[in-house]
Formats: C-alpha cells, structure tokens, sequence
C-alpha cells in the first residue's frame, strides 16, 4: 500500500515536472544554442556594382541565445550569382575586334562569367519582444564585425581557352577582400512547439576592399585601389534550436 502511494507521488510529481517545462518556451526567456540555415538575397551599391549584379548568399550560422535575449552569432556565407558587368572590358586584351575569344584549336569558343566570393561575421545583437507567440520573440537589431571577399569566376562553355585557365585566370578575376561590418534588423520567431523557427530581416554590409592579385591584365599592372563595396539584402534564417535541459530531465527539440 505504501508503495502503490509513493509511486502515484511520484508519477504526480514527475507529470507536474514534465508540463512545467513543456511551458518554458511560451512564458520564459529560455538560453539556447541556435543552429542555423541562411539564404540572402543581396544588390550591390558603391564600387561593387561596376562589376556586380544581385547575388544570392547561402551559409551557416552557429548562434547563441542569452536568457536575456541577446543574440551571439558566428557566420560563413558563400557567395554566388550570375550578373556580372563589364564583360566587354573585362576581356578585350584576349578578345577579337568583333568581341570573340579564340580557343587553343584556334575556332571560337564561349565564356560565362559568374560572381563568387565569400563572407564571414562575428555578430552580436538584442531581441526586443514583441509581436511574439513568447517572450522568446520579436523584433531584432544585430551588428557584426568579418572579413568578406570576392571575385569574377571564368567558364569556358565549350572547346579550351588557355587564355583563362591556371595563373592566368587570376590577371583577370578581380578579387577583392577586406575588412567589412554590418547592421541587420528583422523578425525572429521561436514557436512554442518547435514547429518554426526562423528570422527574416533586412542586412547591410560594408566592406572596405583592395585587390589581393600582384597583376591585373587590364591595368597592365598592380591595382592599388581601394574600395568600398556594399551589399544590401533581405536575409532568411530558419533555426534549430537546443533549449537547455530542465532541471530534471528534459531536452526540447
């Protein structure tokens, strides 16, 4: 008979345990490790859009909520696209009069040019909450502080174009790299239920660039310019988050 009753104890206890922290999320500022997947759409601005159109980003971020809201990030993204400018300039040393490039069996042969580069960030930032299912959510501001860098990337589409393969892809790649900071605001969601998780805001990066070739085939010489390349873009962020284990027993996922 005692037993049968310390045993109910219990199960009451561990029932009364297990809704408390099935409830955490929805009324508590929880800490959590946020693991995260993230798309950017991005349009250039200053020295950047000589080269540049709109690109896409695609990256990692490795986040860490406080109990007090604050956001800690560490970000890679890699950056892609396919508008690039300048084309006619670009190639007019290996170029003939009528804007054709001839391949080592001496017929015509195509190039694209696409935009590849990559960034990464530290960033710190403070969730305000409001307009949340929890006080886990709302508005947030972050500001970060990385490296980015990028370059033209040079396809031959068909036949060999020795002109722009090995070393001499560099002359003519444009890349570019330096210190860059940025400001990021948005919304990011946390549901009571794990059912969503994600941030959507709008980001802004400023890099100060020079190039990192010791020639450039344009120029005829080294490019000791320095730049200023922007990024804008809206940022999405869908989230896996770790809340942190109860004081019993329990793990959310």
């Amino acid at each position: 008979m005692k037993s049968g009753l310390f045993s109910i104890v219990i199960l009451l206890l561990f029932s009364a345990t297990s809704m408390h922290a099935q409830q955490r999320v929805s009324d508590t500022v929880v800490s959590t490790f946020l693991i995260q997947a993230s798309y950017s759409l991005q349009f250039p601005g200053k020295n950047l859009s000589e080269y540049f159109g709109y690109n896409s980003t695609i990256g990692v971020v490795l986040g860490y909520k406080t109990s007090q809201n604050w956001l800690w990030n560490a970000q890679f993204g890699f950056i892609f696209g396919d508008q690039v400018n300048g084309r006619e300039e670009l190639l007019s040393r290996i170029s003939t009069p009528t804007g054709e490039i001839i391949d080592g069996d001496g017929t015509f042969t195509s190039l694209a040019l696409f935009e590849r580069g990559y960034h990464f960030q530290a960033k710190i930032g403070k969730i305000i909450p409001v307009f949340g299912p929890n006080p886990n959510s709302g508005i947030y501001f972050m500001t970060g502080l990385g490296y980015l860098a990028h370059r033209i990337h040079i396809e031959t589409q068909f036949g060999t174009a020795p002109q722009i393969t090995g070393d001499y892809a560099k002359g003519y790649d444009k890349l570019r790299g330096g210190f860059a900071h940025s400001l990021e605001t948005g919304y990011m969601l946390m549901s009571n239920h794990r059912a969503l998780n994600f941030s959507l805001g709008f980001e802004f990066i400023h890099a100060y660039t020079r190039s990192l070739r010791d020639y450039d085939f344009n120029l005829m010489g080294f490019d000791n310019t320095k730049y200023t390349d922007h990024y804008y873009g809206l940022r999405i962020n869908w989230m896996i988050p770790a809340y942190k284990r109860s004081p019993q027993r329990y793990y959310y996922y």
